[in-house]
């Protein structure tokens, strides 16, 4: 399972862990990703989408369906 956002298109960063010495080491940051279950109501049907913390206020604020057509716009959804 890809740690990809669906709707807003987060993804791992990249960093380092820095420890008191100043001693670099990678690791990595991980977007807050869950799934979710949502109903379109225009369709009659449920859908099951990976998507962040984020995205799940963008969808509130925006709507469901306008926030599918925006990801599947930016190509982070294919279709819905």
């Amino acid at each position: 399972m890809s740690r990809v956002c669906q709707i807003t298109g987060k993804k791992m960063m990249v960093g380092n862990n820095v420890s008191h010495s100043n001693r670099k080491t990678k690791r990595r940051f991980y977007p807050n990703i869950n799934k979710r279950r949502f109903y379109l109501p225009e369709e009659d049907r449920w859908i099951t989408i990976k998507i962040s913390a984020n995205g799940l206020r963008t969808v509130n604020k925006n709507g469901l369906l306008n926030s599918l057509k925006e990801a599947q716009k930016n190509g982070f959804i294919k279709s819905f």
